[in-house]
């Protein structure tokens, strides 16, 4: 019976997550910024990714955020994901976009100390999303790239649109919220969703 519950608890809900403002570097960039590569403080869900111990600060002209994450393993491509709180606090208009897209996106300075890098592009807003299994979206008979509406099951719960699932052997499934939207749906640690 307790197999069965957790089937189709598996079947009808997906754990949520909150998502921080953060960056990803690539190699040459960590080392111009920090003189090493990153180094692995804790890991995240997602297999094989992690917070680093290092911290940047983004800068623009109207404005500054200091201690922001950055995410390792290393990347191809800087990228900055950001709310849309932390755009109006930066003064940017940041483009809602699936990560890894940043081509004509807004530039951002990143700071350590003395050091500062400067990128012409990357900064987005990501596009709320589910990471999952070949397996769990075979259950639900859904596809990579697809959208769903996505029910917070919260303290104040909200039905998400043009959420994008995204399918691979490593992820593991969890849905994507960025904090705007976890503080819009009231989002507690351990909170679940429903795909309609």
């Amino acid at each position: 019976m307790d197999e069965l519950i957790e089937e189709l608890t598996k079947r009808l809900f997906v754990e949520l997550e909150a998502s921080g403002r953060h960056v990803h570097l690539t190699k040459e960039a960590a080392l111009a910024l920090f003189g090493h590569p990153l180094t692995p403080l804790k890991g995240l869900s997602q297999p094989g990714q992690f917070a680093a111990r290092e911290r940047v600060s983004l800068i623009t002209p109207k404005g500054r955020i200091d201690k922001v994450a950055v995410l390792g393993p290393e990347r191809k491509r800087c990228q900055v994901e950001l709310s849309r709180t932390d755009c109006v606090t930066l003064g940017l208009k940041a483009p809602t976009r699936d990560s890894g897209d940043t081509d004509n996106s807004p530039g951002i300075t990143l700071a350590n100390a003395d050091k500062t890098l400067t990128l012409k592009e990357g900064v987005i807003v990501a596009k709320r999303h589910i990471h999952m299994t070949p397996a769990d979206a075979a259950a639900r008979q859904l596809r990579d790239g697809q959208e769903v509406s996505l029910r917070t099951l919260t303290d104040r719960p909200l039905i998400f649109e043009d959420v994008t699932v995204r399918v691979s052997p490593q992820y593991r499934t969890y849905a994507h919220l960025d904090y705007d939207e976890a503080n819009a749906c009231g989002y507690r640690l351990g909170d679940m969703g429903m795909i309609l």
